[in-house]
């Protein structure tokens, strides 16, 4: 950004006696300065986190590179300069530099009290409230699933001992081998009924929280599914090279990677030119349930498969839910309930040709939130 037209916002915010930058990066509404030949001279972190891009990288840019109606927003833009007018857009579709598509509200306001005219953009994204309610949504369901699980669990496994151990008992007494056998499967499916139950419960332990490299995770999934498809699925890396470590628990985190992961493995079984890309990203001024975080880890997992079915796609999270009939429909029930206990959130949307899972970390301990 010019010098002299980051003064220019300064000194205004420096009349209310407040620190200017943390004024301005603290808010949630994206805020976007343009010079006059609409090239980006300054965005605060919820500009950089809605528009998937740093500031640094993003000065000097074409605004018009975000957008999909370039020539209505260019002459809008054009217009509030010479004429010195705010306008606002609503539920307008804009791109952004990591190629997502966002729902957004926009107001444009020419700033002129000082040098050349710039224009002040403010940017609020409705999918963001669309993603807290969503996400606000998946928690409640979760919870209230967690619990009819664990009375289920209960509900079950005190009839199993009760069979196991009078099959064990009987066991003892019979003579006959031949009947031994009978009893022996009453033990083992007692045992396997058992073990399905505790699946359905998902972790049986708190994560052991420590410095992760989100990367060497991905670095492990990748390895286990390049040894069972020996290179039959393409899988791609778009890591950020300067994500730092995040606190948590690697092995469950292996195995909630792994979880999205074997799910795609399995879609794309029927795909010609099956593709896994693995994306890494940092993300700014981001809400989890009701915790503002100051930079969350996106972790995406896309696939170019079939899609996930529509009448499935609201449920897939519940336990015992699969769109394979050789599924058990555990694993995303599995992956969602470590993500939740890193304080995280997991995304999925989806549509023939490309499904992806986004999971969100905080890189901070939640005692240092906002």
């Amino acid at each position: 950004m010019a010098q002299a037209d980051l003064e220019s916002i300064v000194q205004q915010v420096q009349k209310a006696q407040m620190k200017p930058v943390n004024l301005l990066d603290q808010q949630t509404t994206a805020l976007v300065v343009l010079d006059q030949s609409l090239a980006v001279l300054y965005a605060n972190q919820a500009a950089e986190s809605l528009l998937e891009i740093s500031a640094r990288r993003l000065a000097g840019e074409s605004f018009l590179r975000v957008t999909f109606e370039a020539p209505r927003t260019e002459q809008a833009l054009r217009d509030a300069l010479r004429e010195n007018l705010t306008f606002t857009r609503r539920e307008a579709r804009l791109r952004t530099f990591g190629g997502n598509q966002v729902n957004v509200d926009y107001t444009v306001t020419p700033i002129t009290d000082q040098g050349p005219p710039t224009l002040l953009i403010e940017i609020r994204a409705l999918d963001r409230l669309q993603r807290i309610n969503r996400d606000d949504h998946h928690i409640s369901v979760q919870e209230t699933t967690r619990d009819l699980v664990r009375g289920m669990a209960h509900e079950i496994k005190n009839p199993l001992g009760g069979i196991r151990g009078a099959a064990q008992l009987l066991q003892r007494e019979l003579d006959s081998e031949r009947l031994r056998d009978y009893t022996g499967v009453i033990i083992d499916e007692a045992d396997r009924l058992r073990n399905l139950v505790d699946r359905m419960l998902g972790p049986n332990q708190l994560p052991k929280m420590q410095p992760t490299n989100i990367h060497q995770v991905l670095e492990r999934v990748i390895s286990l599914v390049n040894a069972e498809e020996d290179g039959r699925i393409r899988i791609r890396r778009d890591y950020d090279p300067s994500l730092p470590e995040l606190d948590g628990d690697q092995e469950q985190l292996i195995q909630a990677v792994l979880n999205i992961v074997r799910n795609a493995q399995q879609a794309l079984s029927q795909t010609p030119d099956p593709e896994i890309r693995l994306t890494t990203r940092i993300v700014r001024q981001f809400t989890i349930g009701q915790t503002r975080h100051r930079m969350v880890a996106r972790i995406e997992v896309r696939d170019n498969g079939p899609g996930i079915p529509a009448e499935l796609f609201d449920r897939i999270y519940y336990p015992m839910i699969s769109g394979r009939p050789e599924g058990s429909g555990l694993g995303l029930s599995i992956t969602q309930t470590i993500v939740n206990q890193h304080h995280g959130v997991i995304e999925c949307d989806s549509e023939p040709g490309s499904t992806r899972f986004a999971i969100y970390l905080p890189l901070e301990q939640p005692d240092d939130t906002k």
